[in-house]
């Protein structure tokens, strides 16, 4: 598909909860990325803006994204629009938007960790030219971000991922 029939994702009708996550929500990011959820961080904003919490917050209604935030003034400023991430442990905060409803218990491998932009299926050359692609490529699917030219392939860290995701709320 040709740049021009790309209609941006701030555009798109959204059938899933997008997110716009605050600084202090790195892991978390990565986590909501990895289990398919359109997320954009702060982390991606220039730092030292005395007004960082006003554009958080036009942000979010301007691209139509629910807020996360540790910070109880943001998120009180935010209303409705705007999640209070409770805990500092990431499996904590990805169990607190599942009993909230936002997402689900999954990992789809379908963006990229690093900038968010969606993954496609990699091609046989990505794969070879990655120096950290594994030898034996057996039963393994492998997924390429041509924004940050990253291969990502459901290896053990997605599978530990899995596990810790699908074992959130077990006791």
């Amino acid at each position: 598909m040709s740049p021009e029939h790309v209609i941006p994702a701030h555009q798109c009708p959204a059938s899933e909860p997008r997110f716009l996550a605050d600084r202090m929500l790195g892991t978390l990011t990565r986590y909501l990325r990895f289990m398919g959820y359109d997320t954009t961080s702060a982390n991606g904003l220039a730092e030292g803006n005395a007004k960082e919490d006003t554009l958080l917050l036009e942000l979010s209604l301007q691209e139509q994204r629910i807020l996360l935030t540790r910070d109880a003034e943001l998120a009180r400023r935010g209303k409705d629009k705007a999640i209070l991430i409770r805990s500092e442990d990431v499996m904590e905060q990805v169990q607190q938007l599942i009993e909230l409803g936002l997402i689900q218990r999954r990992v789809t491998m379908s963006r990229c960790s690093l900038c968010n932009t969606q993954v496609r299926e990699a091609f046989e050359c990505e794969i070879a030219g990655a120096d950290y692609a594994p030898k034996d490529w057996r039963g393994l699917s492998f997924f390429w971000c041509e924004s940050c030219r990253k291969l990502y392939w459901n290896g053990s860290h997605g599978k530990m991922l899995e596990e810790r995701i699908g074992g959130i709320g077990e006791k």
